[in-house]
């Protein structure tokens, strides 16, 4: 999730943003308590009040900000690109789908065993940490949508503010701390399994964005001389 991130439909974004974010939480609610068997899990309602919490807050910054921008969010374009169609159905959708259903299968059988406290209190701050950093990125950002194209009817042009002056894909750098601490929060280990997969998707995402955008956006590849980094300073 960088200068871009499935778009479509202009009609009635409100409604549809609305609705596919209530139709997402409790979807994943389902899965993340049903796997567990139980509601009692004083962690898994910590780790969804957080995802609740800045689900809303990002739509309704999104809803407020522009109806051009809650449209670039909520489907899938003519020209968005095929490859990252799929990568991004995995990677924001169906694996982290899977990393809740085997963290909550874990907590009821007991795979892992007791995580210490202090363990999962920091991957807590790690995973709003990485949540704040979407959200940042996201409102400075016009141009960030759910599946990379480029969004030349909307005057498409690179962002250098907030985030941005740091790495170049500060979203997906986001999206990496969130998946990453989360088997931690959730007291699972082989919650690793998916998140990993995950992670791996993310930096092909993140590679493929990078070189999409070299190619197609203007003044892109002189951003990329005095922002070297795609989402680690100093590393990557």
């Amino acid at each position: 999730m960088g200068q871009s991130e499935v778009t479509g439909s202009r009609s009635d974004p409100v409604s549809v943003m609305k609705r596919k974010l209530a139709i997402g939480l409790i979807v994943f609610a389902i899965i993340l308590f049903g796997s567990a068997g139980r509601m009692d899990w004083w962690m898994g309602w910590v780790y969804f009040g957080v995802i609740l919490l800045f689900s809303v807050a990002t739509t309704y910054f999104i809803l407020q900000r522009d109806s051009e921008y809650a449209a670039e969010r909520i489907g899938i374009r003519p020209d968005s690109k095929r490859w990252d169609v799929v990568l991004a159905a995995l990677s924001a959708s169906i694996l982290p789908m899977v990393t809740a259903l085997v963290a909550g299968l874990d907590m009821r059988f007991g795979w892992t065993g007791l995580v210490d406290f202090w363990l999962q209190l920091g991957a807590l701050i790690v995973m709003v940490f990485g949540q704040a950093l979407i959200f940042w990125a996201m409102a400075v950002n016009r141009f960030f949508s759910a599946v990379v194209r480029i969004q030349e009817d909307r005057g498409h042009s690179v962002v250098a503010a907030g985030p941005y002056r740091f790495v170049r894909h500060p979203g997906y750098a986001g999206l990496v701390l969130f998946t990453m601490s989360t088997p931690l929060i959730l007291g699972s280990i082989w919650a690793y399994l998916p998140a990993a997969a995950v992670v791996v998707l993310t930096l092909v995402r993140t590679a493929l964005e990078d070189r999409t955008l070299r190619r197609e956006l203007n003044d892109y590849v002189e951003y990329t001389h005095r922002v070297r980094f795609r989402l680690l300073p100093g590393v990557w």
